[in-house]
């Protein structure tokens, strides 16, 4: 099997594998519920320091309260503190929630904006929450960087950088845009499921003959390289 040798090729042969490995485009492979802009926007802040499963049992509710910015923006917050209460940190997101509303109706008519210098001036937006948005709702390009996608970058070899700008930047010149998105929540999915932060299951990795940090004995490589 040929190993790549530089982090441009493992780059390239990881968004393959995990193409296979995790199906879709980045709409489908998102896993907070949502039916337009507004609301993944909404999960998105809400996804913060919890589960998406978590963010997903209060949004049916949320939503139903608030459908649009417009309605959010005139919420008490105290009002939607309670709904959010499970995904913690429920004080600050609600706080975030309700300005973020208001500077939608007051700026852009309640439409979320598509342009990255345009999302992170909302409050409670920065560029993981922004690229998320624009990948996976408007289909462009965008490359969140969360925990997972930094740690399966540094154990491939992909960057030596901790700083998720820094880390988005070197994968966005390995990457075509058309997959960023895509690439970045396939990272997320293996390093729940596989590529653990503590115990990674190197074993059963689809990527396991090439990463730089593969807990398995090396085997003889093929001479070919990408």
């Amino acid at each position: 099997m040929v190993r790549p040798r530089t982090a441009k090729g493992r780059a390239r042969e990881t968004a393959a594998r995990l193409a296979a490995e995790y199906p879709g485009g980045a709409s489908e492979l998102c896993a907070l519920r949502h039916g337009n802009p507004f609301e993944l926007l909404v999960a998105t802040i809400l996804s913060a320091q919890t589960t998406d499963e978590r963010v997903n049992l209060v949004t049916p509710r949320l939503f139903g309260e608030y459908p649009t910015a417009a309605d959010l923006a005139g919420a008490d917050p105290a009002d939607v503190e309670r709904i959010i209460h499970p995904t913690g940190f429920f004080r600050a997101k609600a706080r975030s929630l309700v300005s973020m509303a208001q500077a939608l109706d007051q700026r852009y008519g309640g439409h979320v904006p598509t342009a990255m210098k345009e999302l992170v001036t909302l409050p409670g937006v920065g560029r993981k929450t922004a690229n998320v948005v624009r990948s996976v709702a408007f289909s462009l390009p965008g490359l969140p960087v969360d925990t997972h996608v930094g740690r399966l970058s540094r154990r491939l070899g992909l960057t030596r950088h901790e700083d998720p700008v820094k880390v988005e930047a070197e994968l966005n010149a390995m990457v075509p845009a058309t997959e960023r998105g895509a690439l970045s929540l396939r990272l997320i999915l293996h390093g729940r499921r596989v590529c653990l932060a503590r115990r990674p299951r190197c074993e059963i990795c689809s990527l396991n003959d090439f990463c730089p940090s593969s807990t398995l004995p090396t085997k003889r490589r093929s001479s070919r390289e990408l």
